[in-house]
């Protein structure tokens, strides 16, 4: 299986994409995918899991502060099960609570924050959602 994995922060209007290796343990930003309908959208990923082919697939799961599940939740769990019968890879669901908030605190402290760079708050949310993912996974 290839070490490396894709991550998506899924909204409605936007999907963050992050790229990150198990073997090396980073995970980087790609970008962020702006599409509405499910062909625009897929047909990117579909050019992202080309250029990356990767062993697996994970999904930011947006739940409330206080863990329970919301519509948001529902939708992020539909989208990954349909990439999952998709590409026919595995696919994890990882917390994603304030990993927006982060992302903004992150890019704000590198003199990328405000209005102007608010494009850069998906790819960087996905790129915390998949850091988090391999930094637990390598405690284990």
């Amino acid at each position: 299986m290839s070490q490396s994995m894709l991550a998506f922060d899924f909204g409605l209007r936007h999907i963050g994409t992050a790229v990150g290796n198990r073997q090396s343990g980073l995970a980087t930003a790609l970008g962020h995918i702006d599409a509405q309908d499910n062909a625009t959208r897929f047909a990117a990923i579909d050019a992202l899991v080309n250029e990356w082919q990767p062993g697996q697939l994970v999904v930011g799961l947006p739940l409330a502060l206080d863990g329970g599940e919301h519509s948001m939740t529902v939708r992020a769990r539909r989208f990954g099960r349909q990439l999952q019968a998709r590409f026919g890879l595995p696919v994890l669901f990882v917390d994603e609570r304030l990993s927006s908030v982060e992302a903004e605190r992150d890019l704000r402290e590198a003199g990328r924050g405000g209005r102007k760079n608010k494009h850069l708050v998906h790819a960087e949310s996905a790129r915390i959602i998949l850091q988090d993912y391999l930094d637990e996974s390598s405690r284990r």
